[in-house]
């Protein structure tokens, strides 16, 4: 069985209870919004069911992290968040960066396609 390319999406948001807090307090404000978390969980905190689906089916091990989770080096890769990024032999790369998700908006498949292609033009 071939392994499937792992790929992190980091969230612009913190994954600890007072970080998941304070990122729906401020969406709620409009002081602040992460794109990845709009497509991938919205509103529900068990995750969209389109966007789990998609990623079942994906040809690639897509994880996903808040930026309280990642390593300094996973952070330098990504710059500003959020960002897809995957390791190679030179270390962790972007695959997509903030501007870039944003285009996807309630677009998962979409940007699940876009992140296999990246892939494929190598």
């Amino acid at each position: 069985m071939t392994r499937r390319k792992v790929v992190f999406g980091i969230y612009n948001a913190d994954g600890s209870f007072f970080g998941e807090l304070r990122y729906s307090l401020s969406k709620v404000i409009g002081k602040g919004s992460c794109s990845l978390c709009d497509l991938t969980h919205g509103w529900n905190p068990f995750g969209k069911r389109q966007w789990k689906t998609r990623c079942k089916f994906s040809e690639l091990d897509i994880q996903l992290i808040h930026r309280d989770e990642a390593t300094e080096s996973q952070l330098r890769a990504a710059g500003g968040l959020p960002s897809f990024i995957t390791e190679s032999e030179e270390g962790w790369i972007k695959i997509l960066n903030a501007d870039q998700i944003k285009e996807f908006k309630g677009q998962p498949s979409e940007l699940i396609l876009r992140l296999e292609d990246s892939f494929h033009k190598k």
